[in-house]
């Protein structure tokens, strides 16, 4: 366990949206094509201070991260502390993934699944927002983001250009995949009912390259938000809006739990990132500023003999299994350090 600025960040909500800064940014009809999707968007960065008390952030990373992240869970949950009980839950890229599994399922159960399953082994480049990885006429995805990433100006033109080769993949697409990438979701989610409790799935918005937050009153399907969050190569539609990866804004976006009094961050990547430090999208930048803001912060990454898991082999579908059973042991090994922190 590790103890040690981003973008505004945008909420969607099909109810009407009261404006409380001056930054704040309202869509209005006038912006774009009205739609089932049209919705206001608020900063989230400049929300009411949360209500709740323990927030839970699960970051971005690949498949084995998203078994990671059950594994930790469960292991901290069969001894005795229950963190899928937080009253705000963040959930990035593979992380959006757990946080719709963990609210609808017992850990223990999602950890058996994992373990029960046999998978044949699954090779290809995954970025640092642990999404999906691309297929087609991408051939290398991480040298493709990596090239992005250096030619951009700053992590807002970084989205941009991320968003803008997205819509040029699905521009030579045909279309199909949007339907088979839906269902392949869909079969991992124990429901598809939105929680009663907080949770926030992070996208970006693919044309604009505008971060935006989903959830329960966002009137989009828990599966669909999913999905987008996941969407690491092509953009996925919802609506008349393309969305990609939201790891593009940064891979844990812990920074929204701004306001909570405790805060447990669970990192696959280990808090790292490909972006330049100086944009503030890291980590360790967005735990200094919860800190800052009085929250109490602990952070929860994979140890040094499971470092192996993760990075390039995060798409390997057999090392799910390993994954899992490294997070369980370190949920354990945790469970009693954290529980004083988390009650």
């Amino acid at each position: 366990m590790n103890t040690t600025p981003s973008s505004p960040l945008h909420f969607t909500s099909t109810t009407t949206t009261t404006t409380t800064t001056t930054t704040t940014t309202t869509t209005t009809t006038s912006d774009r094509p009205r739609s089932d999707q049209d919705q206001s968007q608020i900063d989230a960065t400049r929300r009411a201070p949360a209500a709740g008390e323990r927030a839970l952030v699960l970051g971005g990373g690949g498949s084995t991260g998203n078994a990671w992240l059950i594994g930790v869970i469960a292991g901290l949950f069969d001894a005795g502390l229950d963190v899928t009980e937080a009253d705000l839950i963040i959930g990035t890229s593979a992380g959006s993934t757990a946080a719709a599994q963990i609210t609808s399922a017992s850990p223990t159960q999602l950890m058996a699944d994992i373990l029960a399953a046999a998978p044949q082994r699954r090779t290809g480049p995954v970025g640092t927002d642990g999404g999906r990885v691309p297929i087609g006429p991408v051939a290398n995805h991480m040298e493709r983001t990596s090239r992005i990433i250096a030619a951009a100006e700053d992590a807002a033109d970084m989205r941009r250009r991320m968003g803008a080769a997205a819509l040029d993949m699905d521009a030579a697409s045909d279309g199909s995949g949007r339907t088979r990438w839906r269902a392949t979701v869909a079969a991992r989610l124990p429901s598809q009912r939105w929680p009663e409790q907080a949770v926030l799935i992070t996208v970006v918005d693919a044309h604009t390259g505008e971060p935006v937050v989903f959830d329960r009153h966002s009137g989009v399907d828990l599966v669909d938000a999913v999905a987008a969050s996941t969407a690491g190569g092509p953009p996925y539609s919802i609506g008349d809006r393309l969305y990609i990866d939201g790891g593009y804004r940064s891979v844990e976006n812990a920074d929204l739990a701004a306001g909570y009094g405790r805060v447990l961050v669970l990192s696959p990547f280990g808090g790292t990132s490909r972006h330049p430090r100086e944009w503030g999208t890291h980590l360790a930048a967005q735990v200094d500023e919860l800190r800052a803001g009085g929250s109490r912060v602990e952070m929860i990454f994979p140890d040094s003999d499971s470092e192996h898991l993760f990075g390039a082999n995060a798409m390997d579908l057999s090392l799910r299994p390993p994954a899992a059973r490294a997070g369980y042991d370190q949920g354990r090994a945790l469970a009693e350090q954290l529980t004083e922190f988390w009650r």
